[in-house]
């Protein structure tokens, strides 16, 4: 596997991944972590994925809340998506679409 090549990629796609995620269902950050672990492609380290989910609060896609998990366990930070972060979710599918289309129609000549 081309470690650059592979960089590359997530760095283009981390967003549209994450975002997905939560759309299918609220999530907290070490869970998006262990969720991309499972696919070579798209694993990444904490200190990519917190600044992400922090900037797509900040941008108004996501909100948080705090969910108690039980007597001794901390309570876990969860990430919804905002009616803004559907919008722009539906936006970043088109341009996804568009472009494996794109790349489809240039490798075949």
């Amino acid at each position: 596997m081309n470690e650059e090549w592979v960089s590359q990629i997530k760095r283009g796609t981390l967003e549209f991944v994450i975002m997905s995620l939560i759309q299918n269902k609220d999530r907290y950050g070490y869970d998006v972590i262990q969720t991309l672990d499972n696919y070579p492609m798209l694993k990444t380290k904490e200190s990519t994925i917190y600044p992400l989910l922090r900037r797509l609060l900040k941008n108004g896609y996501l909100e948080s809340y705090w969910q108690n998990m039980g007597e001794g366990i901390p309570a876990r930070k969860y990430y919804k998506i905002t009616e803004l972060g559907i919008s722009y979710l539906n936006q970043l599918n088109d341009d996804w679409e568009m472009l494996v289309q794109n790349i489809n129609e240039l490798r075949r000549g």
